[in-house]
């Protein structure tokens, strides 16, 4: 394994000079956005609304931390919920297997919280029906708002390490909020992944029914909260290995 992973440094190394391959990276964002490519995957049955780099990279990290919570802004219809859910009743598994302990999925040690402004109804119905469910809970509200997040923090207190993924409003103002509000909840050596900050490298034409864009989004959010918290870095070798993400130095890593 240590010289499976050297090998895959060189590679990211690699990549990062690759200009041509960048250039068809960028180019296949740009290109796919359109058509909505994000809206055709799934995860355990629950449309997650996600490009498949993502979906691997946040499965890496997840088995990497092994957090005791994850805490989600942004619900739509749960796939990225029931992905969190999954994995950690993965980690939850294994740990039993190592440690020969019983494995009881009615009782899971880990758990995610998911919040929303508004939880449609038929997507409340199918989190609740689906196996996953006892690892999920959920607050409806702003998740900027004192009350919302007053209930975040006191569900959080049961947990010892927490990740952090923010993927509601995509404005400037709203994210960085959000970074303000929630990425403290991030324990040393987890991460608080901010999605959509591609939103800075694609055409204003792309999002012309919507209050964000380019010089407005979760992108320019992250470069403003990183200017006065070196607590966290970007991770930049997920960006070098995944090439294809729609949240691009959006893998924050809290360092201290």
């Amino acid at each position: 394994m240590d010289s499976f992973g050297e090998e895959v440094t060189n590679r990211l190394g690699a990549n990062e000079k690759d200009r041509e391959l960048l250039e068809a990276a960028a180019t296949f964002m740009a290109k796919s956005t359109a058509p909505q490519y994000s809206y055709n995957f799934s995860f355990l049955g629950r449309p997650i609304i996600q490009y498949p780099q993502d979906m691997v990279a946040v499965q890496e990290i997840i088995w990497g931390v092994k957090p005791d919570l994850i805490v989600e802004t942004g619900i739509a219809h749960g796939g990225s919920l029931i992905m969190s859910a999954g994995m950690l009743a993965l980690v939850d598994l294994c740990d039993s297997l190592e440690s020969g302990t019983a494995f009881d999925p009615a009782k899971p040690k880990r758990k995610v919280l998911g919040v929303d402004i508004d939880i449609r109804a038929h997507n409340r119905r199918s989190i609740e029906a689906h196996p996953m469910s006892n690892r999920i809970q959920t607050i409806e509200g702003p998740s900027t708002a004192v009350e919302t997040f007053s209930r975040v923090i006191e569900f959080s207190k049961q947990f010892s390490r927490v990740m952090v993924f923010l993927d509601s409003n995509h404005t400037h103002a709203h994210v960085l909020e959000e970074l303000n509000l929630y990425a403290p909840l991030t324990s040393v050596g987890s991460y608080c992944v901010v999605f959509d900050t591609v939103i800075e490298n694609l055409p204003a034409a792309a999002f012309a029914d919507r209050p964000w864009g380019p010089g407005n989004n979760p992108k320019t959010a992250v470069q403003e909260f990183l200017l006065s918290h070196t607590e966290f870095e970007v991770d930049h070798q997920i960006d070098s290995k995944l090439l294809i993400s729609v949240a691009p130095a959006g893998y924050l890593k809290r360092v201290s």
